[in-house]
């Protein structure tokens, strides 16, 4: 069992990786993850500058930890643990993307684009998971009287669509956000798939 001397020193750490975490983040949203140094993540986080290679080793390693934690407040893993519509699934990523990682969201994305970059492979690795997550949801709704081989197919690229409406939505309001209102558009793609699933499911 731990001794409560090293319970704090764990609290301590925890909370000073959340504060280094929290400042990153800000900062990679306004600024970019290459004008970023870790002198103002040290600034906008009160923790010393040496802290932070201690808790990440390097700045890959913090861009690497930004994304992650960011990717699992959007698209957690328990979200699949129940079969909730699509109309339920958007309008939640609705809500944790309208309190400012939108933009966070879309910068790890131009960085993603970069085939030599760091956050690369883990953003593939994000979309191939979210993709997998919605042909999940649809697979545990599917009528029992349809092909299932023919029935993954569709469900495999309806995942990929609904990914693609997901993100165009949310760049389309980040450019231009008095023109677009994200949350009644997400609802509306989300509610047209559940309406017509039955229909793809059967064609």
């Amino acid at each position: 069992m731990s001794s409560p001397g090293h319970r704090r020193i764990d609290e301590i750490g925890d909370e000073s990786r959340r504060r280094i975490l929290d400042a990153a983040e800000e900062l990679f949203a306004e600024r970019g993850f290459d004008r970023t140094s870790f002198v103002d993540i040290a600034k906008r986080s009160g923790i010393s500058r040496g802290s932070i290679p201690w808790h990440f080793k390097n700045k890959d390693g913090l861009v690497m930890a930004v994304v992650e934690r960011a990717v699992e407040r959007i698209w957690p893993a328990e979200r699949y643990e129940t079969v909730p519509s699509l109309t339920e699934v958007f309008t939640e990523s609705t809500r944790l993307l309208s309190d400012g990682n939108s933009a966070l969201v879309f910068m790890i994305l131009v960085e993603a684009l970069n085939d030599r970059g760091v956050v690369h492979e883990h953003y593939k690795e994000f979309i191939r998971r979210r993709c997998e997550g919605i042909e999940v949801l649809l697979r545990l709704r599917r009528p029992a009287d349809v092909d299932p081989a023919r029935a993954a197919e569709q469900e495999r690229a309806t995942a990929v669509a609904l990914n693609g409406a997901l993100m165009g939505v949310h760049l389309q309001a980040l450019v231009d956000p008095d023109a677009v209102d994200m949350d009644a558009a997400l609802i509306a793609i989300a509610g047209m798939f559940d309406r017509n699933m039955t229909d793809v499911w059967r064609d």
